[in-house]
């Protein structure tokens, strides 16, 4: 290859299902050097479409994709194209959030919002090979260990309900879980009500789509 060859460029995937930030993310991509936009998508299929289809060096993820999860595309693709690395970029910067991203992958974590020159440096690091935070989430990641946070997965639950979230994230139903846990289905009816509340979510589909992300269900 000739010294006089540029460099490859850098090849970034935008997805988000709001049109109107991927159209500013692309268009900020194209203004550049060295980088250059490899295609948009607005859910998790079509997302592992996109990355297995045109091969980006780095995903722009928001976490919000409509029924699925941000941190589910993040995992899905580190499987799939361990080579591909993901940069956050969203408007939730909770605990859980960040670190089922970081659980699931991501090597990036900014806040909608950021300066067009803190989405070039987030770029250019996880290219090379590097984590980068922003500043306000770098800020809450040191505050989380230095002030001792209990590692457990969503510490607003109760140990019992934790349990049967981890079950309900297997896959079983509230019979099964009554069984396996010498409850009665009433039991497990009411802690599931309340977890659902806890977690803010709407249904037990949603509930297992948060417990797996954040390592539960796995047998």
């Amino acid at each position: 290859m000739s010294r006089d060859q540029p460099e490859r460029p850098i090849r970034v995937a935008v997805v988000d299902d709001h049109p109107v930030f991927r159209l500013g993310m692309t268009a900020l991509l194209g203004t550049l050097a060295g980088i250059e936009c490899a295609g948009e998508a607005v859910d998790v299929d079509s997302a592992l479409a996109l990355v297995a289809s045109h091969a980006p060096d780095v995903v722009l993820m928001d976490l919000h994709l409509g029924e699925r999860s941000g941190v589910e595309a993040t995992r899905l693709i580190r499987a799939r194209h361990p080579d591909v690395a993901v940069l956050v970029v969203t408007m939730f910067d909770d605990d859980d959030s960040l670190f089922g991203a970081l659980r699931a992958g991501a090597s990036g974590y900014l806040l909608k919002g950021a300066a067009p020159q803190q989405v070039e440096r987030g770029v250019r690091a996880v290219a090379n090979g590097e984590l980068l935070l922003g500043p306000e989430i770098g800020a809450r990641a040191v505050g989380f260990f230095t002030r001792g946070a209990d590692p457990t997965p969503f510490p607003q639950l109760t140990d019992r309900e934790r349990e049967i979230l981890d079950h309900v994230a297997q896959g079983l139903g509230n019979a099964a879980i009554a069984h396996r846990l010498a409850l009665s289905p009433k039991t497990v009816r009411n802690h599931l009500s309340n977890i659902l509340v806890k977690l803010g979510v709407g249904d037990r589909a949603q509930a297992i789509v948060r417990a797996r992300d954040h390592g539960l269900g796995r047998r």
